[in-house]
């Protein structure tokens, strides 16, 4: 049965293939669907040789600020509306949305019926200045988040994912012209691991990645350090470099895991763990390393490196003083990027 047939519209990021198959082009997926079949995300389907995606509801909205999402490098101290739908194309062991990640455990859950545009009003309602696809995965939802992001630019917003970055060139093609920024996830450098406890393939992460990067969305990373599982010496040292190959100026946030879902085995990250792997980070070059989700972390501020001056100052999501000018220029006169106004 598939996934709220009725809550669906014909998929743009589809191609037909012989004997009534689609093969599915959102994610690296690249899933083969037969007729009556779904994608490994159980959302995206193919009815009569045509592919179905997710349309007209959410699992729910709500007004957040810039810095939850993270991002740091973006309207210090923005409101934003961000809305989710249902399902994922991973399966991580510690996913901390998994209620609404798993397309049979949302099952149980009522989808709000609504429109791009009357999101887009929310949007404005609430004083947001961004409107972000985020809470499940947004990539398995584009033509929906096309849309919802159609609507906000033609009030003036600016808009975000916040995903796994299992992007393809089609999926950051089709999103360019009203996606402006995007929080790409990097779970882990072990392939094997991340094939068993997300099932994801770590090449199309990087990929996908540096595609996102490429296409010019203003991205900012992030990784949960899960005890056991990602915060070896080694393999946060792997991640960094990966990121400062891509670019120095790339903000990475180091997240503190907590025992949730399938992993409840394992204590939650110790703040030790995060503040050693700012500093692996900062020695492969990166010049913006943040710590959070632990109550007082520090490291939350972005300091110039230029001259060391904290520009922006945050405690938990509220941020507390802003030094930078127009164009976000420090005091000194050294640029630090990111979008300001």
């Amino acid at each position: 049965m598939p996934f709220l047939p009725e809550l669906t519209r014909e998929a743009g990021l589809a191609e037909s293939l012989p004997g009534g198959k689609v093969r599915c082009l959102a994610c690296a997926h690249g899933c083969v669907i037969s007729p009556g079949g779904a994608g490994i995300c159980g959302v995206r389907f193919n009815d009569g040789g045509k592919l179905r995606a997710p349309w007209g509801y959410v699992s729910g909205a709500a007004a957040d600020p810039v810095e939850k999402k993270p991002f740091f490098h973006v309207l210090p101290g923005a409101r934003t509306l961000s809305f989710g739908m249902f399902g994922c194309n991973f399966s991580c062991g510690f996913c901390q949305n998994w209620q609404i990640a798993g397309a049979k455990s949302a099952a149980a859950l009522s989808p709000l019926s609504t429109s791009p545009e009357e999101l887009a009003a929310e949007a404005s309602r609430a004083g947001a200045k961004i409107v972000v696809s985020t809470y499940n995965e947004p990539l398995i939802t584009p033509e929906w988040a096309a849309a919802v992001f159609a609507a906000a630019k033609k009030k003036g917003l600016r808009t975000a994912f916040v995903s796994n970055g299992y992007a393809t060139a089609a999926s950051a093609a089709f999103l360019r012209p009203v996606l402006d920024l995007w929080k790409v996830d990097l779970k882990s450098f072990n392939p094997d691991r991340l094939r068993q406890v997300c099932g994801a393939d770590l090449a199309k992460v990087l990929k996908g990645i540096e595609t996102i990067r490429s296409s010019g969305f203003w991205t900012e990373a992030v990784t949960l350090l899960v005890p056991g599982f990602n915060d070896s010496d080694a393999e946060i040292g792997e991640m960094a470099a990966f990121l400062a190959g891509l670019s120095k100026d790339i903000p990475w946030h180091l997240t503190a895991f907590h025992p949730d879902h399938l992993m409840t085995d394992r204590d939650s990250t110790p703040a030790a763990t995060l503040y050693r792997a700012r500093e692996i980070g900062l020695g492969k070059g990166l010049r913006y390393v943040y710590c959070g989700n632990i109550a007082g972390s520090r490291f939350q501020n972005t300091a110039c490196p230029s001259c060391g001056r904290e520009v922006v100052a945050r405690e938990g999501f509220a941020v507390t003083s802003n030094l930078l000018g127009k164009g976000g220029l420090c005091p000194c006169g050294a640029n630090i990027p990111g979008v300001w106004e």
